[in-house]
């Protein structure tokens, strides 16, 4: 038999979007139900997880290992892969994504960059004629994205002459972090070319904050941070528990119900046995990531919706977004000392923004301040030295090792399609998402000079052994899917994250990103689960 649950609201996903809905809307009186596919983590368990991980998973910054995929709930591995999300297509390479399923969701693991997007990323066809505009402003988004650095606790720099830094009406809420050896010596070497590199604003503490301790600058914020000065999607989901909110793990949501005016009234769940539950409520959101979002959409597909919820457009799972990469490591002539501070700490922000960008894409450049201890160890054992040979060779690489990448802004592209796949099933038999990749055109008229880049900056540290991608790498910064727009007929969403098709189901999550910038989507994110939350409230509390 059965069981049912109800709630005022229902919240699919306990990621960091679908714990600040839930908070928030704890907080304003209502009840507050949250179904979450994958299980509860606890930090200490992770850590020892990190400890254990194989060396070839942490060479290759498989930052998903320490979380292991339940069969309810697949998430990426990359070693060895399991072909979740299965990706085809010219540029399969440039979406091999990094997420986790499971309550706080993938910041757990993140690099916690809590970029805003500039203005004109916003309104990108409507300054330069390409992509899409997104259905709301920055100017209508900055309160939001204020009230997203508050909550999250955002360190940032408050230099209003820095370039192409977003504009602001309110300081961040902390002074950045100091920068470590290597982004001092960076950010000096650069600059003799002309290149300004910034600080990252992060989500990091730079002093106590909001129960949390400063950050000390143990550098392995990927894959996780062992002391919790990095915000994480887990701290909203345990506030929202504090004011009410119930939240159920191994809960693999498969169906939505609608009634004849095509509102959602009931979903229903798996739990790992298969038994399934119904659960009613008044306002449902879907906060799951980019991947798990449309492909739920999809599945959910009923007689009303033929083909899927929300779906009349024929945008659910179109215009799937990264930022392809191109990754350069090499030796530079004199120790950089990577590894001090946390793993991103600064970025070059010149080429933002500007005129160039109807023709190619704005870029973002940077330097990775992860430490290159096990780099280093792995290549001097190939080596084949031993002994004080061995450890002066690691010592010498673990310091003078670079890695410097290249992040490209890539167009919507309804052609860029997440669909169910037709061969691979998880354990409860629900498809896998099944994903065709091309980073299209505006993305490669960049790729010259995004390499001519790349190369001058390793010249001037003197480097050797040079080494790039000869592809595109993915970020795991996953927008689009679940697209924003004006008109119900080529987009999933309003400004206001509402789905076109069904009053009360909305939509927290990159998903409705319609342009992809240069910098890290998940601010951006939280600000646009801010303004869901605020049009859910206006409904349910003040109707």
């Amino acid at each position: 038999m059965s069981k049912e649950l109800s709630a005022d609201v229902v919240i699919i996903g306990a990621g960091i979007c679908g714990g600040f809905v839930a908070k928030e809307l704890a907080e304003a009186g209502l009840s507050v139900l949250v179904l979450e596919a994958g299980p509860r983590w606890e930090r200490a368990q992770v850590v020892e997880n990190w400890r254990n991980m194989p060396p070839i998973n942490k060479s290759e910054s498989d930052y998903a290992t320490p979380y292991p995929a339940s069969p309810w709930a697949v998430h990426p591995q990359l070693h060895p892969y399991n072909e979740y999300p299965q990706v085809d297509g010219p540029d399969a390479s440039a979406y091999r994504q990094g997420v986790v399923r499971g309550v706080g969701g993938t910041t757990w693991h993140w690099a916690a960059s809590t970029w805003r997007f500039l203005p004109h990323d916003l309104q990108l066809h409507t300054t330069y004629g390409v992509g899409r505009d997104w259905a709301v402003t920055y100017d209508e988004l900055e309160d939001y994205y204020y009230r997203a650095e508050v909550a999250m606790g955002v360190n940032g720099p408050n230099d209003t002459t820095l370039k192409y830094v977003a504009p602001r009406k309110q300081p961040f809420p902390m002074e950045p972090m100091p920068y470590g050896p290597a982004d001092r010596l960076f950010t000096e070497v650069v600059a003799r070319a002309g290149y300004e590199n910034t600080p990252v604003p992060q989500a990091r503490n730079s002093r106590p904050y909001d129960g949390r301790p400063q950050c000390c600058g143990n550098n392995n914020c990927m894959p996780i941070c062992p002391i919790g000065a990095m915000f994480n999607g887990i701290l909203a989901i345990t506030k929202a528990e504090q004011l009410g909110a119930k939240v159920i793990t191994n809960a693999v949501v498969y169906s939505m119900e609608t009634n004849s005016s095509n509102e959602i009234v009931a979903v229903n769940f798996y739990d790992p046995d298969k038994n399934s539950t119904r659960v009613t409520g008044k306002t449902f959101v879907l906060a799951g990531n980019g991947i798990e979002s449309p492909k739920l959409l999809l599945l959910a597909a009923n007689d009303q919706n033929p083909d899927g919820i929300a779906n009349s457009s024929g945008h659910v799972g179109r215009n799937m977004m990264d930022h392809p990469g191109i990754l350069m490591s090499f030796q530079a002539a004199e120790p950089v000392w990577t590894g001090g501070g946390s793993v991103q700490m600064s970025s070059i922000t010149n080429f933002r923004d500007g005129d160039f960008r109807r023709d190619h894409s704005a870029i973002q450049i940077g330097m990775n301040n992860t430490s290159q201890n096990h780099k280093a160890g792995v290549k001097a054992l190939q080596m084949g030295l031993v002994g004080k040979k061995l450890d002066a060779e690691i010592r010498r690489r673990a310091a003078c090792g670079m890695d410097i990448y290249v992040n490209h802004d890539i167009l919507a592209n309804p052609d860029n399609r997440l669909r169910l796949s037709t061969t691979k099933k998880d354990g409860l038999g629900i498809p896998f998402p099944h994903i065709t990749y091309d980073v299209g055109d505006y993305v490669r008229r960049a790729e010259p000079s995004s390499r001519k880049h790349l190369q001058q900056i390793a010249e001037l540290f003197g480097a050797t052994e040079i080494e790039s991608t000869p592809y595109f790498n993915p970020n795991n910064h996953i927008m689009g899917g679940t697209i924003m727009g004006h008109d119900p007929k080529d987009s999933v969403v309003d400004g206001w994250m509402r789905t076109h098709d069904h009053r009360n189901l909305f939509i927290a999550s990159g998903g409705a990103m319609a342009s992809a910038g240069t910098v890290n989507s998940t601010l951006s994110m939280v600000a646009l689960s801010l303004r869901a939350v605020d049009a859910i409230k206006k409904d349910m509390l003040h109707a």
